[in-house]
């Protein structure tokens, strides 16, 4: 089944998770024409290292996405506290629905719902909340997923990964995570396209799927 959606919205808990998670996937639905907004919860300013100012990685998620081809009015920044979205679960559903209403997509991208960590499984709870009529997929983070049900492959060619892994660079300040790293990039997408016999690909969890 070709995947043929007209919006879709990306959810990511903290700046870079949605790159991490589906930055691939997210540059072939571009080259594809799909209209993609980019939703970062937190940008993590209690976390930044030292060294580099709070606001870092506002700048830097700005930049990421426009590598991916993200149009700017289509990122979408909050400013939730790291670590206490599990916290804030009331306000981030008013959000989510407040952007299914505005946006209306047909496809949603989150994290897994067995995510360990507690913003990412907050995002994935409430938007799977939020978006009830909605397909969804999971997108794996695989040093936070203690399990992951590879439910549903995209076929991607070197060219995606090749920007998802621009845009990652983006991210200067984050670039001592060893799971942003070009090996690692490039070895999980050869790895998850040999289950589909295909060059790369980036595999995601079905969390729902609706058929038209």
């Amino acid at each position: 089944m070709d995947l043929n959606p007209k919006r879709v919205v990306v959810l990511a808990p903290h700046t870079d998770d949605g790159e991490l998670g589906c930055g691939g996937t997210i540059a072939s639905l571009i080259e594809k024409n799909v209209d993609v907004y980019y939703v970062a919860f937190s940008t993590a300013a209690e976390s930044v290292p030292k060294g580099f100012p709070q606001d870092v990685l506002k700048t830097e998620v700005k930049e990421a996405t426009r590598r991916l081809g993200i149009k700017n009015e289509n990122l979408i920044i909050f400013d939730y506290q790291v670590r206490r979205l599990n916290y804030e679960r009331q306000p981030i559903l008013e959000d989510l629905v407040r952007i299914r209403k505005d946006i209306n997509p047909d496809l949603v991208f989150l994290p897994s719902l067995h995510d360990i960590h507690q913003d990412h499984v907050t995002v994935a709870q409430e938007g799977l909340r939020a978006y009830k009529n909605t397909t969804i997929l999971g997108y794996e983070l695989i040093w936070n997923n203690l399990s992951f049900n590879t439910t549903c492959f995209v076929e991607l060619e070197k060219r995606h990964i090749d920007i998802k892994v621009n845009a990652l660079k983006a991210y200067v300040s984050q670039a001592h995570r060893t799971y942003t790293s070009d090996e690692f990039i490039y070895s999980l997408a050869k790895s998850r396209g040999v289950q589909i016999g295909n060059g790369y690909s980036e595999a995601f969890e079905v969390l729902r799927l609706i058929l038209k």
